[in-house]
């Protein structure tokens, strides 16, 4: 068995409370000790964040040299899961929360609604779709950001399992973005929020979802989300985004696995130049409402968000970027044992709650 086998098999064996553990200890050293632990870089003028070179550190001992693991759906499904639940614990420990069935394209979707403690009803609602390159991740890997963004924010938080690849190709779970998206517009008064204060959100190919539920619910004229808050989104590829190949190895998410889940979720030609994936490259962008996009300093996705967020510009649209210049991909998981990742998702959340306050 390769070393590289062999530690991601240790990985799997390993209870998650004593990764949780470990990663809190390592998380909460002084940052002098830090540093001494931590590889510092810079690229591009932006210096890796220490807890991003803590973040690396705790991958390597785990084993993980990407989100596609050893190309295995099954696997890299469960080392997700762990590892958010790793970074994740203890963030939003007030926030309640309850499963409930929304509408997918295909029928009734899985999905879980947090409220803090004490919030009043005619709330803002944000609807999350998470990341997982559209073949990983579920309720459980996001439980985390959902809880902290509900409890940072003062809003209800509406996260949503949509279908996954390769179980569901493209277009499926676009297609359940856009009908769970509707389904919270048209019922957020019954799930104790403010139907003129829906927010879609979602991070890397959750964000992709989010922008793409945002255009389409546009272009039927019908109701639509106020805001859309997108980390680091997937956007469609260019030759323009070096951060490909700036960032294609070395940094927890991949060119390698960028291209593996591109495969996997759009498998058929043409499916990847599609509005409903390559939204960058989409017509018809003018009609969306407010939008504000993260995008991290060390990671392949960056230059794609920025670019979508230009697009948005270019067509009239009221969108701002935000670079979380030493963070790495997936940092939004990170939230229950990073302070650098509370800081930048924090100035995230003050854009969402400036852009859902009620207006005299």
């Amino acid at each position: 068995m390769a070393l590289t086998d062999l530690l991601h098999t240790l990985s799997q064996k390993i209870p998650t409370p004593l990764v949780a553990g470990g990663a809190k200890l390592l998380f909460g050293l002084p940052v002098s000790v830090k540093q001494r632990l931590g590889t510092p870089q810079t690229v591009e003028g932006n210096e890796l964040g220490i807890d991003s070179q803590i973040t690396l550190l705790l991958l390597g001992l785990q084993g993980v040299d990407g989100l596609s693991g050893a190309r295995d759906v099954a696997f890299s499904r469960v080392s997700l899961n762990k590892l958010g639940q790793a970074v994740g614990t203890g963030a939003g420990p007030t926030v309640g929360a309850r499963g409930l069935m929304v509408d997918g394209a295909a029928g009734p979707l899985p999905a879980r609604l947090y409220t803090p403690a004490g919030l009043e009803a005619g709330s803002p609602l944000v609807v999350f779709f998470h990341g997982g390159g559209f073949v990983l991740g579920d309720l459980d890997s996001h439980d985390a950001p959902c809880r902290y963004i509900a409890d940072r924010a003062r809003v209800r938080v509406l996260s949503v399992d949509y279908r996954l690849a390769p179980e569901a190709i493209f277009p499926a779970a676009a297609d359940d973005a856009v009908a769970a998206t509707k389904w919270a517009l048209e019922h957020a008064d019954q799930l104790g929020a403010d139907p003129a204060r829906v927010a879609v959100s979602g991070d890397s190919a959750g964000g992709n979802l989010a922008a793409v539920a945002a255009r389409e619910l546009s272009l039927e004229g019908g109701a639509q989300p106020a805001f859309s808050l997108l980390f680091y989104p997937v956007t469609g590829a260019d030759p323009g985004n070096r951060s490909r190949d700036t960032f294609a190895e070395g940094y927890f998410l991949t060119k390698a696995d960028i291209e593996w889940f591109r495969q996997i979720y759009t498998p058929e030609p043409g499916q990847d130049t599609d509005p409903k994936f390559d939204v960058r490259h989409a017509d018809s962008l003018g009609g969306i409402g407010r939008t504000h996009v993260v995008v991290a300093g060390f990671d392949p996705l960056r230059d794609e968000g920025a670019a979508y967020a230009q697009r948005l510009r270019d067509a009239g649209v009221d969108a701002t970027t935000q670079l979380a210049p030493g963070s790495l991909h997936g940092f939004i998981n990170s939230v229950g044992v990073s302070a650098d990742a509370r800081v930048e998702v924090d100035a995230a959340l003050d854009v969402l709650r400036d852009g859902l306050a009620k207006r005299s």
